[in-house]
């Protein structure tokens, strides 16, 4: 990230930013891990030479990883959504995220270590719960509903009906 983006997301962490970029560049595509910027001076929850910012890229979006110290949490109001072609390649994020400390959520969503939300969401999911028949996006829907991670083949068997 040689040059600076006009919008980037800035995520806190509790000093582990590097650690969770890391993890991000090495399981999703277009994803890379940049600068990592170090405190020129001590502060609240760290010392100078400690990692500050590490400037990271996840699926062509620009972040900045703050390691701001204990206290903030990440909450369901800010997710990465990652849409998937197949059922190989849900799981294989799936259990990414979810096999390195993260939880499984309802509906698709998951957490990661780090408490950062992710939504590992197939696009026959988008597309069966907007399905133009009224019937069979419900019937995707309340199969979804019931799910953590995502079954492609049981969300096409519910719009089928």
């Amino acid at each position: 990230m040689n040059k600076h983006a006009k919008n980037t997301i800035c995520l806190w962490y509790d000093g582990d930013a590097e650690e969770a970029a890391r993890f991000y560049a090495e399981t999703f595509p277009d994803s890379s891990v940049g600068a990592v910027h170090l405190a020129p001076g001590d502060f609240p929850s760290g010392k100078k030479g400690d990692v500050l910012t590490v400037e990271f890229t996840v699926m062509g979006i620009p972040c900045l990883g703050l390691n701001g110290g204990p206290g903030v949490e990440h909450n369901w109001a800010f997710s990465f959504q990652v849409a998937t072609v197949d059922q190989a390649e849900t799981d294989r994020y799936w259990n990414a995220i979810v096999g390195n400390g993260g939880e499984e959520s309802p509906c698709g969503w998951c957490k990661d270590k780090w408490g950062l939300f992710w939504q590992i969401t197939p696009v026959a999911l988008t597309e069966a719960i907007t399905d133009p028949d009224p019937a069979a996006a419900k019937r995707a829907f309340d199969a979804m509903m019931e799910m953590k991670k995502i079954d492609i083949a049981a969300i096409e068997a519910a719009r089928r009906g």
